[in-house]
């Protein structure tokens, strides 16, 4: 069976860990057999040697004509280039990143999200970056739905993830959505990394993300997060935020793009699928801790998002490897 092709884009400034993160996750996902499911591989402008934030030079084996024949593209983070100074990428790299979008999966990690969106291919969709870069972001791309406080978006054919880290929480989601838990998590234990992290980016937040607090949502989502299992009511959250009910509400639709109740039932329903892959929980555990409260609630609820009940799904994602081989080729 062909593998999944993956290129790893790296252009001048590259995050060093971010550069490596793609290689180390999709090389460690392997089938009951030992196989690799992906081939990765590393491109640069022209193919051309390029220094990384860390001091050293990368040596890249391909150039940007690689994009053409992939299954999938990272965008490698940089760091004060730029793309992260002025909001420009070289024509031939936004050129190259427009020509695979469509055809490939296009994922960033860190602040590699200011090259997609530089390259046009984040306007009026849901993204993500490091909190730090949050503010600046902002300012260069305000038609970006940005979302500063989760660990990765999954926005279907365009993926992007928070700072360093996250990286791994976005590749090992993506390994999940393509050839299910059973092989993510033998890659997360190949590379000694937790196959799961609950929460978003606000809990290694050292300062607030540069809004006073009394103009975000951020910290309400957090304490959603970690309280999906409770009723969670719109005064509640809008008392959390230290906002009227009414300007909680609008500020939440400006900060994620969706509603208050909506962005909670995704929360929910993504709990909801975690536990449904890693536990053999009974349907109606699940449906309470995830915050339905009933089985039929969670199957109602996971029927009209994923149009599958949680049974279906759990045995879809826990088949082993033999399913998960025949989803490896799909993109979301």
């Amino acid at each position: 069976m062909r593998r999944h092709r993956v290129a790893v884009l790296a252009l001048p400034d590259v995050v060093a860990f971010d550069l490596g993160t793609p290689s180390q996750i999709f090389g460690a996902a392997r089938d009951a057999a030992g196989e690799r499911c992906y081939d990765v591989v590393v491109c640069t402008p022209g193919g051309e040697p390029v220094r990384s934030s860390a001091g050293f030079g990368i040596v890249a084996d391909h150039g940007l004509e690689v994009l053409r024949d992939v299954d999938s593209v990272v965008v490698a983070g940089v760091h004060d280039s730029a793309v992260t100074r002025e909001g420009h990428v070289p024509g031939e790299v936004a050129d190259a990143l427009r020509a695979a979008a469509g055809r490939a999966r296009i994922m960033s990690i860190c602040t590699g999200a200011f090259v997609l969106a530089a390259a046009g291919l984040l306007d009026g969709r849901p993204a993500t970056t490091h909190w730090v870069s949050a503010a600046r972001f902002r300012e260069l791309f305000p038609l970006v739905r940005l979302d500063p406080d989760v660990l990765f978006v999954d926005d279907g054919d365009v993926l992007t993830s928070a700072g360093v880290g996250a990286g791994i929480d976005l590749c090992l989601h993506v390994v999940r959505a393509d050839l299910g838990s059973e092989v993510a998590n033998r890659a997360a234990r190949r590379s000694v990394v937790p196959p799961w992290r609950s929460g978003g980016q606000s809990q290694f937040v050292e300062r607030p993300v540069p809004h006073a607090p009394d103009t975000s949502t951020a910290d309400a989502r957090a304490w959603a997060l970690d309280h999906l299992d409770e009723p969670l009511d719109l005064r509640t959250l809008a008392q959390r935020a230290r906002m009227s009910v009414r300007t909680f509400t609008r500020r939440f639709r400006e900060e994620t793009g969706t509603s208050p109740g909506r962005w909670i039932t995704r929360q929910r329903v993504e709990r909801a699928r975690h536990l449904l892959e890693t536990t053999d929980l009974p349907v109606d555990r699940v449906a309470r801790l995830s915050g339905f409260g009933t089985g039929a609630a969670l199957r109602q609820q996971m029927a009209a998002t994923l149009g599958v009940p949680p049974s279906a799904y759990r045995h879809t994602f826990r088949a082993g490897t033999r399913t998960g081989d025949a989803r490896l080729g799909r993109r979301p």
